[in-house]
């Protein structure tokens, strides 16, 4: 069996070291896995830095597509993978989350009908002003197989018409639909111990566990609109000025870019001057999970960074109007606060009473979600 696997971004290219280990230890007989890489991230420490540590393979393929606008990046990566599923003739393409690399994969590969598996299928944040909402929906409705991470997920794709009664022979109008935990649970499980073996961050920054908090920001309705991206940062501020703890940002390239444009004058002094806000360049995933493992809270807008504050049983402040990931807010372990500097106040201020009370059952799998996909790849090719 031959599958292509489509990457382009940081998130992607960690979810697929799930799929690409489980394929190494238990079916490297039976799959020949080939990567394109669309480099729609083409910053080193964006990744390759995830490729060198997580035992990705090096793609066999790189676009090389760069930043662009939402067409011309899509076109570019639409065009180049149909000429590699054309040479490579697979049996599936398998596609990761949310990226505009998602949805060129979808659409390349249902135009010359070869079977699409969709894994991360069936969140919803229900706000179709995020491109990642429309890319998701589309990538889903083009899908032959449906991997989702959650309950919550699963239900969304029922309520879209999805069945998960459907049996083999699956189709992209006779879908499988499959709840399987999450490729991130598997990741995390796993790359816990190498990475407190292998990561140097806590020393390198000067940090204890439990006194320094985490945030990212990258998200370009916040990192473009002025008035979000001054409501976050007066919240860092004050939060850090008034607690005396540290703030540790891994700046996103955007993030970099917009800080100087979009902050007010006075605001960047103070956050450029503020002993207590650390900006450092973006982290590879290992040095990520030791700071999510070992701060006190977490402030961010990424979908993964959210469900990381879970596994690791950290309170998170998410900084969109909505999550995808719904059940972390259920359980109370998370709260949508926006970029609404009150609600970022008071949720911290929640947290930071009550963050010894908060329970995090397991609700993301076993630990085993990669296997559970390749094995129904393998049964359905």
């Amino acid at each position: 069996m031959k599958i292509v696997t489509i990457i382009g971004a940081r998130p992607q290219i960690i979810k697929a070291a799930a799929l690409s280990r489980a394929i190494r230890n238990h079916f490297a007989d039976q799959i020949k896995e080939v990567i394109v890489h669309t480099g729609q991230h083409y910053d080193v420490n964006m990744s390759q830095v995830f490729i060198d540590e997580l035992g990705v393979p090096e793609p066999d393929y790189n676009l090389n597509i760069g930043s662009a606008g939402h067409g011309v990046q899509t076109a570019g990566m639409i065009t180049g993978i149909e000429e590699i599923l054309l040479k490579e003739k697979p049996d599936f393409l398998v596609i990761y989350g949310d990226t505009n690399s998602t949805l060129a994969g979808a659409v390349a590969a249902s135009k010359i009908h070869i079977p699409i598996a969709h894994v991360e299928a069936g969140l919803r944040s229900f706000n179709k002003s995020m491109p990642e909402e429309i890319n998701r929906i589309m990538a889903d409705h083009a899908s032959t197989l449906l991997f989702t991470p959650t309950p919550t997920g699963l239900d969304n794709l029922i309520n879209e018409g999805f069945s998960k009664e459907n049996k083999a022979p699956f189709t992209p109008d006779h879908p499988g639909v499959f709840h399987c935990g999450d490729v991130m649970y598997d990741n995390s499980l796993f790359f816990e111990t190498i990475a407190r073996e292998k990561s140097k961050i806590l020393n390198e920054l000067n940090l204890k566990e439990g006194e320094f908090y985490l945030a990212t920001v990258h998200r370009d309705n916040n990192t473009d609109q002025p008035t979000r991206l001054n409501a976050l940062f007066e919240a860092f501020q004050e939060i850090t000025t008034s607690t005396q703890k540290t703030l540790v940002l891994p700046v996103h390239p955007r993030t970099r870019k917009m800080l100087p444009q979009n902050l007010n004058d006075e605001l960047y002094a103070k956050v450029n001057e503020n002993p207590f806000i650390r900006m450092i360049d973006p982290m590879s995933f290992l040095d990520m999970i030791v700071l999510e493992k070992h701060c006190d809270m977490i402030f961010t807008d990424s979908g993964g960074v959210q469900k990381e504050a879970y596994f690791f049983q950290k309170p998170a402040l998410i900084l969109r109007s909505e999550t995808e990931w719904k059940e972390i807010v259920t359980q109370g372990c998370a709260r949508v606060v926006n970029a609404d500097k009150i609600k970022i106040l008071e949720a911290f201020d929640y947290f930071n009473t009550n963050k010894n009370t908060l329970k995090f059952p397991t609700i993301f799998g076993d630990g085993k979600a990669a296997e559970f996909i390749v094995d129904i790849l393998l049964k359905n090719s």
